[in-house]
């Protein structure tokens, strides 16, 4: 796939990359665990010890963990790489950061590395947080006074100013990231390499560290390449999103498309308007008294609506008895499969007996352009407030909401969020 950063000096190029790992020879972890995968090798039965739901990626006693990775990465680029657990996303860091060598291919990096992979990484337990600015500004290449000239600058992003002469062991995992990033962010480095290990800080340092990600990429030409599973950084952070699955690069491109394909999400002209439940898997088990069969939205051909269009949908079930002042909860998640709200029924009845349609229409107006995936249970309020969830099926419902013109400007969802709350007033006061 051609970009448009191809102008731009390459800052990463892998050809035919392949990382193998040998599987029951050794390194099950613990003396009993190899006797256990040696035993099974020498009875011809499946080795105990073998990674579950990867037999695909098994040639003979080894591992695929990357299989032929091609890519190549532009300086000043941001870029996200995104996969299930187990998809290869931590090899392919590692692999960059020398951390380990490929088994085939060529890595070629441009520039120096600072990665930030685990919690902790890179730095000596026994050495003060001040001790490790300098040990990984020294295997960077700088001086002393280089790292001198930045080390007020590491502390003060750091947070961790009372306890930079404090040995790192003593350090929770909170005070080694923020350190860690703080060392990567501000050291002398042209690529820079970060795991999802930011989601151990808190809110409000992800988000300093994702501002000063994005600053490093755009106003100072540093490439960085950043792993994570929440949609909304990646949208936030990157403008080209790689996807990996089973060890091969399946996308290369747009952000939006690559979640879209690792979330699984329907293009617009296949969003279905029905949905057959009855066989579907419930939630806790539930789903005994009353069985929600079907759902359809209502005088749509896709379920695809312009921002501010009604909605309205219908569900089909069945209850082997009557249930007064039921309610409908139609839950609300952004496409990542993040809740965002709730529409609630006014209460209704239930009468004993098959194949009862129920019409229902939640006011979603709230909701800027984007894609969205809905849930619903059925469920009975009692007189203390809490409630019994009478069915709630395992449903992927996508819908479309378009237009991103709200209010008359566009939405940036990826900065502004998904609810569009409604324009207010505003008076001049006069002096």
């Amino acid at each position: 796939m051609e970009h448009i950063s191809e102008n731009r000096p390459i800052a990463i190029q892998l050809s035919g990359v392949k990382k193998r790992y040998k599987l029951g020879q050794i390194g099950g972890g613990t003396l009993q665990a190899d006797l256990q995968s040696w035993w099974a090798r020498k009875r011809g039965k499946e080795d105990p010890n073998t990674i579950i739901g990867q037999k695909e990626r098994l040639v003979g006693s080894t591992f695929m963990a990357l299989n032929g990775i091609d890519l190549t990465i532009y300086q000043g680029e941001a870029v996200g790489i995104i996969g299930s657990n187990g998809a290869g996303k931590s090899t392919m860091l590692k692999l960059l950061s020398r951390v380990t060598a490929p088994t085939e291919g060529d890595i070629d990096l441009y520039g120096r590395v600072a990665s930030m992979l685990e919690v902790g990484t890179g730095f000596n337990r026994e050495m003060t947080g001040r001790e490790n600015v300098y040990m990984n500004g020294a295997i960077l290449g700088m001086t002393k006074a280089e790292i001198d000239a930045k080390m007020e600058d590491i502390i003060e992003f750091s947070e961790v100013r009372e306890f930079i002469d404090t040995p790192v062991k003593r350090y929770s995992s909170g005070m080694y990231v923020k350190l860690a990033f703080s060392v990567a962010a501000h050291l002398d480095s042209e690529i820079m390499i970060m795991d999802e290990v930011l989601a151990v800080g808190d809110m409000t340092f992800q988000k300093k560290c994702l501002d000063k990600m994005r600053e490093a990429a755009n106003k100072e030409g540093r490439t960085v390449l950043y792993v994570s599973h929440n949609m909304n950084t990646i949208r936030q952070l990157c403008s080209r999103c790689v996807v990996l699955n089973k060890g091969k690069i399946i996308f290369d491109g747009d952000v939006e498309e690559a979640i879209k394909i690792y979330l699984g999400i329907p293009d617009s002209h296949d969003y279905p308007v029905h949905y057959n439940l009855k066989d579907n898997e419930r939630f806790f088990g539930r789903g005994t008294i009353i069985h929600i069969n079907t759902f359809d939205f209502i005088g749509k051909e896709t379920a695809v609506f312009e921002v501010n269009e009604p909605v309205s949908f219908m569900v089909n079930l069945d209850s082997i008895r009557e249930i007064q002042g039921a309610r409908l909860v139609f839950s609300i998640k952004t496409d990542e499969i993040r809740q965002i709200g709730m529409a609630l029924s006014k209460p209704f009845n239930i009468k004993k007996g098959d194949n009862q349609t129920f019409v229902f229409h939640p006011d979603i107006s709230a909701l800027a352009h984007g894609k969205y995936c809905v849930n619903f249970e059925i469920i009975e309020e009692d007189s203390t407030g809490n409630y019994r969830s009478y069915d709630n099926p395992n449903a992927r419902i996508f819908i479309q909401l378009e237009n991103e013109y709200a209010h008359g400007i566009r939405w940036y969802r990826q900065y502004w969020d998904s609810v569009s709350f409604p324009e207010f007033e505003v008076n001049q006061r006069e002096v």
